[in-house]
């Protein structure tokens, strides 16, 4: 199962088409990003981009870029709904999703694909755990059917408070790895133009449904845990 799963995590939309359609939305989203790195630099004080040292394909580090949507100080690697971090026009960029236009580069150059598995950061990753192994068979990407299904993620870890760190790592992060290795398992061209164009819908029509509650994300987890550990 696990060498289908490596096999078919490569199935997806063919490299040439990734790379034209990333140059053509750089090309043609240039006027909107130069007028969110303009609201970014007058904002507040700090650099127009965000990068962060991420995973990708079988492991390998690269950087992950963003338009700049918090102040700059410490803080967890995750974001909840309400983070003091995040300023004014920050806020808007990630409720559009404007924040990640600058990712559409890293999918110019090969570092991410527009349909895989988000990425994550190194302290979240474990390369010797057979189902990240699995999940970074394929590029990392824009989008997958894990975070449209959480598309309030931020409001869900905002409910478990001072506990967000230790919820991630032991129930939202397994919920994510197990159902994104099932996607990898059956992805195809079409199901992730399928799911492109559930995102693009997703972000001019955001969903109003409320979050899961903590409790359901960690039963889901460890069903989904289970199951996939019991595939032949």
């Amino acid at each position: 199962m696990a060498d289908q799963i490596l096999d078919k995590s490569s199935s997806g939309l063919p490299r040439w088409l990734e790379v034209i359609l990333a140059a053509g939305g750089l090309l043609v989203l240039s006027p909107l990003m130069a007028a969110a790195a303009l609201a970014v630099k007058l904002s507040s004080p700090g650099p127009i981009l965000f990068r962060q040292r991420r995973v990708g394909r079988h492991g390998r580090p690269f950087v992950l870029l963003k338009f700049r949507s918090m102040r700059r100080g410490e803080g967890l690697a995750i974001t909840a709904a309400g983070d003091q971090r995040i300023t004014t026009v920050g806020r808007w960029l990630r409720k559009s999703k404007v924040d990640e236009l600058p990712e559409l580069w890293n999918v110019l150059v090969g570092e991410m694909s527009f349909v895989g598995p988000r990425p994550e950061v190194p302290r979240y990753v474990d390369l010797e755990d057979p189902l990240w192994r699995r999940v970074l068979s394929a590029r990392p990407g824009l989008t997958d059917p894990v975070t449209l299904e959480l598309r309030n993620e931020e409001a869900l870890l905002a409910t478990v408070e001072d506990e967000a760190d230790v919820f991630y790592r032991q129930a939202l992060l397994p919920y994510k790895l197990a159902g994104n290795a099932r996607y990898l398992a059956s992805r195809t061209a079409v199901s992730d133009m399928a799911l492109i164009w559930t995102t693009v819908l997703g972000v001019l029509r955001p969903s109003r449904q409320p979050p899961p509650s903590s409790q359901e994300i960690r039963d889901a987890a460890a069903r989904r845990w289970r199951d996939s550990d019991a595939d032949p």
